[in-house]
């Protein structure tokens, strides 16, 4: 599932973007507020593309690398999971690499994941799941209308915050 925004092409991830996600999900400063093993070699992060890829056909996952229109090399990754078995809730996630951060990129993407999400996958609501202490993020989940979920808890991630953005009635955008 290919989305385009006036300056990003979000699409499927495959093989051939190895290096990108080796060099995305194994940046220091990506997996600051992550915890998560991170890809050292290829190898490594090939494995999690077949991984994605699987979880993609079994509908467990709507996953894109996010590139410059007028680059074909990813710069992030953005995606829906973790859906609720009714299918009306998902989780979004997302990463940039660092020297991307703070030009609107991650606003964007999110905002046409958002879109599809409530518009083509008829949710009805969707979490995000952030460190407390990831203002850059807090600051994106804030800017698009996702609200602070008081007192739920991320089981396991004492750190984390979880924000919810519902659908609302008629259409989202």
């Amino acid at each position: 599932m290919k989305l385009e925004t006036s300056r990003l092409i979000l699409k499927g991830i495959n093989e051939n973007n190895t290096e990108d996600i080796l060099k995305i999900r194994g940046n220091p400063e990506v997996n600051k507020f992550v915890k998560r093993v991170s890809p050292k070699t290829n190898y490594d992060a090939l494995q999690f593309i077949l991984t994605i890829k699987q979880r993609t056909q079994n509908n467990q996952t709507v996953y894109w690398g996010i590139s410059l229109k007028d680059h074909s090399h990813l710069i992030g990754t953005i995606c829906l999971w973790n859906f609720s078995e009714d299918r009306k809730t998902a989780e979004v996630g997302y990463e940039l690499l660092p020297e991307y951060h703070r030009k609107g990129i991650m606003s964007e993407a999110l905002n046409a994941v958002v879109e599809y999400g409530f518009n083509e996958l008829h949710l009805q609501e969707i979490l995000a799941i952030t460190s407390t202490f990831n203002e850059n993020s807090k600051g994106l989940l804030l800017k698009h209308h996702f609200i602070l979920q008081e007192g739920k808890k991320d089981e396991g991630f004492p750190d984390n915050i979880i924000f919810s953005l519902k659908r609302l009635s008629g259409d989202r955008l």
